[in-house]
């Protein structure tokens, strides 16, 4: 039915297909529903993502529609602001504080199946991960940071890895003579 080899010409194709010249809540529910069928659930683009996409392509937005598809979209979501600010960088403990926090809020998620707030969580570790590595390899910053964000990404990358064990990994590593040295 659809000849779209990628998922940004599936959209602008199924905008094609509708036959409209302006874009509402309709039509993006239309165009997730077809991506979600042909990409899957983690495919679908959040609905003013969407909306940019075909405003390039000259569609007139009907901008009300969208904002209320968005506000909608965003209160099913209670979540995501609290991921957007659940990691601190700080330092050591305040990381190990906010992966703790996290860890908990990863259960909850995973107890309502929430696989697009898990999906957010782990995206926001990895996003946060990049920037303590980016801080550790920056040698205009002060050794001690440099050497305490490396050892933040470690600890990132093991809760991403293996969250289950993180709490009891983080206690040994903190009485090893090696941290000790390295941190006090």
């Amino acid at each position: 039915m659809f000849e779209s080899k990628t998922k940004t010409d599936l959209i602008i194709e199924v905008w094609e297909k509708l036959d409209c010249e302006s874009v509402g809540r309709d039509e993006l529910l239309s165009i997730e529903t077809v991506v979600r069928d042909v990409y899957g659930e983690s495919a679908v683009d959040p609905p003013m993502v969407v909306a940019r996409l075909l405003a390039d392509e000259g569609a007139e937005l009907r901008h009300s529609e969208l904002m209320q598809l968005h506000v909608e979209r965003a209160s099913d979501r209670p979540h995501d602001a609290a991921i957007q600010n659940l990691f601190d960088l700080t330092d050591l403990n305040t990381l190990d504080s906010s992966l703790r926090k996290a860890e908990n809020l990863r259960k909850v998620l995973l107890s309502r199946n929430d696989n697009p707030g898990l999906r957010l969580l782990r995206d926001r570790a990895i996003e946060m991960k990049k920037v303590a590595i980016s801080t550790a390899n920056d040698p205009r910053r002060p050794e001690d940071l440099r050497r305490a964000q490396a050892e933040a990404a470690e600890w990132i990358t093991l809760w991403l890895q293996s969250p289950e064990l993180f709490e009891n990994w983080v206690r040994l590593r903190r009485a090893s003579d090696d941290f000790k040295r390295a941190f006090g």
